[in-house]
């Protein structure tokens, strides 16, 4: 297989996970927490947290890797405005994943305190879930923007 093709594959593979991941732990998260049931949403959130570290963070360290050598196999500089605007936003996902998933453990464990002692979510719950879905929404157009930034690589003059 020729190396370029490998490269796209690769890092459009890499593009997928990091959406999929994050499209599908969102909506599992969200449908545990619609049951308010303690145990549920504990169990669901320890899931979600492994399947972060392990697909996520996979893909975390891929795509920038793949993004590089592909660049350079293709010829692209790395200083074209529509790349200099995928890695800005990169910054940005990190930025709002790294507090998200220590969120989800965090509300796995107050979740299996609740579960365990027989009471409803504790206030702390409510406010960790709140901020977690609020964290949601940049990471994820974020994603999609550099999607459509990968994809359509439009001409971006940046001022420096």
């Amino acid at each position: 297989m020729e190396w370029t093709i490998f490269l796209r594959w690769l890092h459009v593979i890499g593009a997928c996970v990091l959406l999929g991941t994050g499209a599908g732990i969102a909506f599992f998260m969200v449908m545990a927490h619609r049951t308010k049931a303690p145990a549920l949403i504990a169990h669901t959130a320890r899931i979600v947290v492994i399947a972060d570290w392990v697909f996520t963070a996979s893909a975390v360290v891929v795509q920038p890797i793949s993004g590089v050598l592909l660049a350079q196999a293709l010829g692209w500089r790395l200083d074209e405005g529509w790349i200099v605007v995928s890695l800005a936003l990169y910054v940005v996902i990190g930025a709002f994943w790294l507090p998200v998933v220590w969120m989800q453990g965090r509300m796995r464990l107050l979740a299996g305190a609740a579960a365990k002692e027989n009471t409803p979510l504790p206030p702390a719950y409510h406010r960790l879930y709140r901020l977690w879905f609020a964290c949601g929404f940049p990471a994820f157009f974020s994603v999609l923007a550099i999607i459509w930034l990968m994809l359509a690589r439009p001409p971006i003059a940046l001022g420096f």
